[in-house]
């Protein structure tokens, strides 16, 4: 039996069928043309007005981006993990409320007023609704079936406002089950309670994967209702309006305000960095709270830049009381590392890494790094690195000893893992960014098991491949470009300052030891949680930490960090000479195994004024080389860098 629209399944006898599943929301329940995000705008806005009712002011704006927050970070933790389960509404509000300070009691509150205007935002499928009454009079059993942060109950409420009782037998919703209809689970759920064969069943629904594709696979026949262009259409603009309305509120509250001028570092610290922190190590809750319904999951904060993230996350937990349980380590771990453990298992991704960080050195150089000493390596060794070719120098006679040594050192690593996590399958790396490149190694190179990778952002500077990305998480940031319109972004014209604040003063992981206890060792010395302190001699921090102690709740966050970001962009777009010595890091190891540093601003040594801009290219911070090298023309140059920076943001998004 082929069935082709609602008009057959109407007029048409269904024979061999004893159970009709039908999806809820576009199906059974058809959306009016407002957008979730202009219901999420709205139910906020009440329960801005209830809270103030109860002597609690806070705005709708804060209400609305910390909901939106807490459902971001759920979903994109849950699909990185794998898309099992189910995101409940009842955690995005618990969390969002647990944010800024707000008692437990208020969730139902709050979901009534969600529940409320679904009321006014849906309208009954009159058509289906008499198909299923029909069939249901001939002795067919009707269940809904939905992918849903909602619980059956509230389900049934929406069903039964629109339609009366009596219409469904039975609700399954993925967020009582934790199991969804886009990975089959679901199905499998009702076949199961419901007692019935996959090839008696009839699904009907919107989504061409979840209620057509998937029940198919599993013998569920399946018809495909789409929900019309017009309506799909229509809630699209309104989800562009009620944002475009959002950003204009937005751009007039950042240029409404400013920040105190500052006296020292540590002042720039607590007043620009601790609220960005702050914000970040909030985003790294939500979603590691999603991340820990997996029970076999853990957090593990990488060194060296992990070290300082964890500090003031660890410190935004205890002041604001956000519970999380998730098991937390410290981890041994860097660039050279990971590459080890992708070497061993001769992974493709390593060369991409090692071409293009060894691209002026010799295969001797690049084995020296890798195994951690140095070997008497001549002839071909001496020339110059190909990476294409330098799985088949290993397998020379030399080479192997150089693989025997990256083994051994890999084989502590591994042991080292062992250690602070055991057999948990998903590991969740922390670390600042950009590119992902250990997350990329590490996971080519121990596929048992699971690794993902939050941090301060996600950006492909490398030009590599982005295979990676779908388990590369940037909290913050995003985008492979700065944009003046996006203000966030101005920490890639500066990624420096974000490496600086975080890493302790201890050298990048490099060779591992066994101690005579039997545990794992390496040069970066115990980096256990508490046994260092990431702000020794770290101003910058120190002012973070300084921060983070004086907070209330997630509102005060909210506002801080929009008035935090516009003077970031300032000082690192248009620096003073403050904000140069503010934001000054000095040099930077380039690491990867080798002793080498870089200078953020170099000193040029070009004769005259046309050589001396051409250097700036070569500057890590440009706006801080034009700042300090021409004091009298940062005026025009300065602006006529953001310009090109426009142009290049809009040329990258035509192509």
């Amino acid at each position: 039996m082929l069935l082709q629209s609602l008009d057959h399944l109407l007029h048409g006898p269904l024979e061999g069928i004893d159970l009709i599943s039908t999806d809820v929301f576009d199906t059974l329940l058809l959306r009016q043309p407002r957008s979730q995000r202009s219901r999420a705008i709205l139910a906020e806005q009440r329960f801005a007005r209830l809270l103030r009712d109860e002597g609690i002011v806070i705005s709708p704006e804060h209400l609305f981006r910390t909901r939106q927050l807490a459902e971001r970070f759920a979903y994109r933790a849950l699909n990185v993990g794998g898309g099992t389960g189910e995101v409940r509404l009842v955690d995005i509000v618990a969390r969002q409320l647990v944010m800024l300070g707000l008692p437990e009691r208020m969730i139902d509150e709050h979901i009534s007023l969600e529940i409320a205007i679904e009321k006014v935002s849906l309208s009954a499928n009159e058509k289906l609704a008499k198909v299923l009454r029909l069939k249901r009079q001939a002795g067919i059993r009707i269940v809904a079936v939905s992918d849903t942060a909602l619980p059956a109950r509230h389900l049934a409420e929406l069903i039964n406002h629109f339609h009366g009782p009596g219409l469904i037998d039975n609700i399954y919703s993925s967020a009582d089950l934790g199991a969804s209809k886009r990975h089959g689970q679901l199905f499998s759920s009702v076949l199961a309670q419901e007692g019935v064969a996959a090839s008696r069943v009839l699904h009907l629904g919107d989504d061409l994967l979840a209620d057509c594709a998937v029940p198919r696979r599993m013998g569920i026949q399946a018809l495909h209702l789409p929900k019309g262009r017009l309506r799909l259409l229509a809630a699209r603009a309104d989800g562009a309006r009620a944002e475009a309305m959002r950003g204009v509120r937005n751009q007039l509250r950042r240029t409404t305000n400013h920040i105190p001028e500052l006296a020292d570092r540590t002042a720039f610290g607590r007043e620009v960095f601790g609220p960005i922190v702050a914000q970040f190590c909030l985003h790294i809750w939500l979603y590691a709270a999603q991340a820990e319904t997996d029970a076999n999951a853990a957090m593990l904060f990488c060194a060296r830049g992990g070290i300082g993230i964890r500090e003031a996350f660890e410190r935004l937990l205890k002041k604001l009381g956000l519970p999380l349980a998730i098991r937390r380590e410290n981890i041994q771990i860097s660039r050279l590392v990971a590459a080890r453990a992708a070497l061993v298992r001769r992974s493709p991704a390593v060369l991409d890494e090692l071409g293009r960080e060894f691209g002026k050195n010799s295969f001797a150089e690049v084995a020296n790094a890798l195994g951690g000493r140095k070997y008497d390596l001549r002839g071909s060794w001496e020339m110059s690195f190909e990476a294409s070719c330098f799985f088949s120098m290993l397998d020379t006679p030399e080479g192997l000893v150089v693989l025997e040594d990256i083994a051994k050192q890999n084989e502590l690593f591994e042991r080292h893992l062992q250690q602070i996590v055991g057999d948990t399958s998903r590991i969740i790396l922390c670390d600042t960014g950009l590119y992902g490149s250990t997350q990329r190694l590490v996971a080519s190179g121990l596929p048992e098991r699971q690794f993902e990778t939050i941090q301060f952002a996600r950006c492909n500077y490398k030009g590599l491949s982005e295979d990676h990305f779908p388990r590369v998480t940037g909290l913050v940031v995003e985008e492979d470009l700065y944009s003046p319109l996006k203000v966030e972004t101005v920490i890639l014209r500066y990624w420096q300052i974000i490496e600086s604040l975080f890493e302790p003063a201890i050298p990048s992981v490099r060779h591992f030891s066994e101690a005579d206890d039997g545990s794992i060792r390496s040069n970066a010395g115990d980096i256990a949680y508490g046994r260092l302190d990431p702000a020794d001699g770290n101003l910058l921090l120190s002012g973070v930490l300084q921060y983070i102690e004086q907070l209330g709740n997630g509102t005060q966050i909210m506002r801080d960090a929009d008035l935090a970001w516009t003077r970031l962009k300032q000082a690192i777009t248009n620096p003073r000479a403050f904000d140069m010595m503010a934001l000054g890091v000095g040099s930077r190891s380039v690491d990867f195994g080798r002793q080498e540093s870089v200078y953020v601003l170099k000193q040029s040594a070009a004769p005259d004024l046309a050589r001396r801009l051409a250097a700036v290219k070569a500057q890590l911070w440009r706006e801080g080389a034009i700042a300090r090298d021409f004091p009298f023309l940062k005026s025009a140059l300065l602006p006529a860098l953001e310009i090109a920076h426009i142009v290049r943001g809009v040329s990258a998004r035509l192509k």
